[in-house]
């Protein structure tokens, strides 16, 4: 029978869909909520020392919906990270880990280009008992005006420099979140990791506008008339997800062997984690996707990567991690294998049209003209 539970960076999950950061962890309500439903992790809502510089708008999402508008295809948000002061979220952190001893509780943490902001950051946030760390590096929207989240993402210098900064203060695992607002996302992966993070997550949401009203002439969501480019999710951003996940997951196993990946974008299935684990990935994030069907989702998510595991006679994720990184080669690889197969096609088949030898059978069908040809037939 094969078994969803996995260990990654000594964090013990009953299986590996992991709430990723935003609003489904975003109190200790709905946290709470999330470990009663089953959750393999819990990753709350970012935090930072001082909230009062974070003030959100309303609306602040955006949805993209199939062409016969009965499905959310895609989903963008202009919201910022908690608003709520940290002292509350340190009790709620307390709170939670009294409440799920066992729940592997992740915080995201994101902060100004300031050690000390860092350190604080992380120190008071291991006191309450959180199991990891998650650096948001990625946030596309209205942090990066403070020189915060995306823009650190982006230079790889500071995000190397804060990585080092967090692996001297803390005494638990952390991962960096990735942006995939970037050329080549191996770049910011490389530089957390080799500032020790003991692992990668990615991707956060891509920079997008999701659409402008038709009637008002106005880019949306609409606040009092203006908008500003949001972070874009949900199902249409999973083949790039896919993509960046794939090329992380190469960096790790030939630079970083035995780190981990937390792969995020379009999560909504349990044959969608399966892809991502495929490519590489330890866990599996959703966000979105709780937010289209709720934290009860978790249970048909588990059930279909359970029926892909027994289908293909996988015990273990470790046995199916990663299986499907040595297909992915270049283009002039892939002209080479296919001219390499379609000449041995060719040759098979001018090897089946040829005539059959025609060797002797009895000695009254020897001539002498044909002799040292009949004979070398007969020869093995």
């Amino acid at each position: 029978m094969p078994t969803l539970a996995t260990t990654v960076d000594g964090l013990k999950l009953p299986n590996p869909f992991v709430i990723g950061s935003g609003p489904p962890g975003t109190n200790l309500n709905v946290i709470s909520k999330a470990f009663k439903e089953g959750w393999g992790a819990v990753i709350a809502k970012t935090v930072s020392l001082d909230a009062s510089k974070v003030i959100n708008v309303t609306p602040r999402y955006g949805k993209l919906h199939s062409s016969d508008g009965k499905e959310v295809i895609g989903w963008e948000n202009i919201e910022l990270i908690s608003d709520r002061p940290f002292k509350l979220w340190e009790d709620e952190f307390k709170k939670c880990k009294d409440m799920h001893p066992k729940g592997i509780l992740i915080a995201s943490i994101m902060e100004e280009y300031e050690k000390g902001r860092w350190v604080e950051l992380v120190e008071r946030s291991q006191a309450c008992g959180v199991d990891a760390f998650e650096l948001n590096f990625s946030c596309p929207h209205g942090l990066p005006e403070r020189k915060m989240g995306a823009a650190m993402g982006q230079d790889p210098d500071i995000l190397e420099e804060v990585c080092s900064w967090v692996k001297g203060a803390t005494k638990i695992p952390f991962w960096a979140k990735m942006t995939p607002n970037i050329t080549h996302i191996e770049d910011p992966s490389r530089a957390a990791l080799r500032g020790g993070a003991d692992g990668i997550a990615a991707i956060n949401t891509i920079r997008s506008v999701i659409g402008v009203n038709l009637e008002t002439l106005r880019p949306e969501p609409s606040v009092e008339g203006y908008t500003t480019p949001g972070g874009y999710s949900s199902r249409a951003v999973k083949p790039i997800a896919l993509r960046m996940v794939m090329e992380v997951a190469k960096l790790i196993q030939s630079e970083f062997p035995g780190r981990s990946l937390s792969a995020i974008g379009g999560v909504e299935s349990g044959n969608d984690a399966a892809e991502f684990i495929l490519l590489g990935g330890d866990t599996v994030q959703v966000c979105t996707g709780v937010m289209k069907f709720g934290y009860e989702h978790v249970k048909p998510m588990c059930d279909e990567l359970l029926a892909f595991m027994d289908k293909h006679k996988f015990e273990t994720l470790a046995d199916f991690k990663g299986k499907a990184l040595p297909y992915f080669t270049t283009h002039a690889d892939l002209v080479k294998r296919q001219t390499e197969r379609k000449a041995a096609q060719k040759a098979a088949a001018a090897a089946a049209a040829a005539p059959a030898k025609k060797m002797v059978q009895a000695d009254g069908e020897w001539t002498g003209d044909d002799f040292v040809k009949q004979s070398n037939d007969l020869a093995r």
